[in-house]
């Protein structure tokens, strides 16, 4: 999609950084949190809404949906690579999609089954980025 709506211009060394850090920081979300997922024995399957256990640690400390958040990123690189803000479109369009129809009945999967320990979770962690993920890091 990023590619149909055009724009691109060539890259400069500032936007390669910028694009590989995104992309780096992208990458240690999801992996970590599908490291942890594994570790933890839960399933990291979206379409399963059967959470064998909480995660809350690593990524997952930071943002309740490290998974997500890192294919946005990795879009948003992509987009930045691309020097394109039409290329930010597929971005916003994804977040909205996912938040909406996706993170929603994951969320109260959890809840169900986790109840207050669930919403101790929520209480000190974002569902996207926020402060409450600079305080977790300090």
């Amino acid at each position: 999609m990023q590619i149909a709506v055009g724009g691109a211009v060539p890259l400069t060394r500032l936007r390669a950084l910028a694009a590989s850090a995104a992309a780096g920081a992208s990458g240690w979300l999801m992996f970590g949190s599908v490291l942890r997922f594994y570790r933890q024995s839960t399933t990291i399957d979206p379409l399963t809404l059967r959470p064998e256990s909480l995660v809350d640690s690593g990524p997952n400390r930071l943002t309740r949906n490290p998974m997500y958040l890192g294919i946005a990123g990795t879009l948003l690189a992509h987009a930045i690579a691309r020097g394109s803000v039409r290329a930010l479109v597929p971005v916003a369009l994804f977040v909205v999609v996912i938040d909406r129809l996706q993170i929603a009945p994951e969320e109260s999967a959890m809840r169900e089954r986790f109840g207050a320990e669930y919403d101790r979770y929520v209480e000190r962690t974002p569902r996207w980025l926020g402060l409450r993920s600079l305080r977790a890091r300090l």
